[in-house]
């Protein structure tokens, strides 16, 4: 009987074994071609995992008359609304702009619900994404839509009118990637429906900069820049008879190169800002070679120009950085962004490094009525003070990261990590809190792991 036993439990070993050796064999990993039925994730859903901490932002403004509320535009991340001084921010253009990048932002003095948006940031390192024209919101920002120059590329500056809000200048770059006559300044008189090319320097050279007097809105600065980025290095800079600050006294129709007292052989980009209080004294940070790079400034409308400063610390790697921007109530407070944040008091001639949540530094804008009030952006996300820049609100309440690198290890639960653009490490969430109660708030379940940034 047990001999019996034995070979009928063999023969059902072979016969198992032999159905299962007709299957066709199952791989670890399927084929990369193979596509997944829709079927099977339809009911999945998109949520934020983090990290919590801002990205990069090159672009942010405020509104005029309601001090509590700025915008902010990040390189990759969209445009984001606060209503409280910068204690919470919310994503608006979602599902409206194509690009996440976002190179300028200007809300109108006149009409504080229209808000233009120039996509394409112009700090245009080895991580980039291409502009996708100006966008507009007439009720501020709840609904966007598309007014055009979808082939400018990045866009440096945008500024509107103070007193009409049809009225807006567009600073192009350009394509980053190639050569092209979209570069300049563009103007639209009727509110974006169309717009007209009013400054045209080259294919080469457009402009990254656009100040305006506010007491004659007719005058106007454009700040030019020569740049192309390429996979192996970037150009910044050309010949300097076409770079430099061009001036218009008529509100664009016609534009006089004003550079007299700048660098004669090369010169790079060129940051303008009026000194609103003086509208005489004029300010360009500007790139050139050795000594001859630093802040320029003039105090005859742009006629001619001196540097005051040429100091290294005001302009590493100014391709990235290399702004400025002037206090409205006072000429002689400068403001510098570079790595560090710089502060001068006396004209520019000296500077002292003010204190602030991120290096990497990019953006300053200024309440007219209240400077005190202000927001400034930088590789780590945007922070707003209303005190001067004694303290500043939190950039951990706004998940707008680059990450250059997403994966997850096989351990359960499991691990996701990334390294943020700027943090200098890799970065790591579980799953599943490891903990049976939970955290205070999920940004504290984010650790920074070994390894570098990218």
């Amino acid at each position: 009987m047990k001999r019996l036993l034995l070979l009928s439990c063999v023969a059902a070993s072979i016969a198992i074994a032999g159905r299962y050796a007709a299957l066709p064999p199952v791989h670890a990993q399927a084929n990369g071609n193979n596509v997944v039925n829709p079927n099977a994730y339809q009911d999945l859903r998109w949520r934020s995992v983090g990290p919590h901490r801002g990205g990069r932002s090159t672009a942010a403004v405020g509104v005029r008359t309601q001090p509590n509320i700025f915008y902010m535009g990040a390189t990759g991340g969209g445009v984001w609304k606060t209503e409280n001084y910068g204690l919470t921010w919310a994503p608006v253009a979602d599902g409206q702009i194509p690009t996440g990048s976002i190179g300028a932002i200007d809300v109108s003095d006149s009409d504080p619900n229209v808000v233009y948006v120039g996509t394409g940031s112009e700090a245009i390192r080895s991580n980039v994404i291409l502009g996708r024209g100006v966008f507009k919101s007439t009720d501020a920002g709840r609904t966007w839509h598309y007014v055009g120059l979808k082939d400018v590329g990045q866009i440096g500056q945008l500024k509107i009118h103070p007193k009409n809000p049809d009225i807006a200048f567009v600073a192009a770059v350009g394509n980053p990637f190639g050569w092209g006559p979209e570069r300049g300044v563009y103007r639209t008189k009727d509110g974006g429906k169309t717009w007209q090319k009013v400054l045209f320097i080259n294919d080469q050279t457009g402009a990254v900069s656009i100040a305006i007097n506010w007491q004659n809105p007719n005058e106007l600065y454009a700040g030019a820049w020569r740049a192309q980025r390429r996979p192996w290095t970037i150009i910044s800079g050309g010949a300097a008879a076409e770079g430099g600050v061009y001036k218009s006294p008529d509100g664009g129709d016609h534009w006089t190169r004003t550079s007299s007292g700048f660098p004669d052989d090369l010169v790079g980009k060129v940051w303008v800002d009026v000194a609103q209080s003086n509208p005489r004294v004029v300010y360009a940070q500007v790139e050139a070679k050795g000594a001859k790079g630093g802040l320029y400034r003039s105090s005859d409308g742009g006629a001619s120009w001196t540097v005051v400063n040429s100091s290294q610390p005001l302009r590493a790697r100014p391709f990235y950085f290399n702004k400025v921007f002037v206090n409205p109530k006072d000429e002689n407070e400068v403001w510098v962004t570079e790595l560090a944040l710089h502060k001068s008091t006396d004209g520019g001639r000296t500077f002292t490094t003010v204190a602030e949540p991120h290096g990497d530094n990019h953006i300053v804008w200024f309440n007219p009525d209240n400077p005190k009030i202000m927001i400034e952006t930088n590789d780590g996300g945007v922070n707003v003070t209303q005190d001067g820049a004694r303290s500043w609100s939190s950039q951990l309440n706004q998940p707008t990261a680059e990450m250059y690198h997403v994966d997850a290890d096989e351990q359960f639960p499991y691990l996701i990590y990334g390294p943020q653009q700027d943090t200098g490490k890799n970065l790591a969430v579980p799953s599943f809190p490891p903990t049976a109660w939970g955290p205070d708030d999920p940004r504290q379940l984010w650790i920074p792991l070994p390894g570098c940034e990218s």
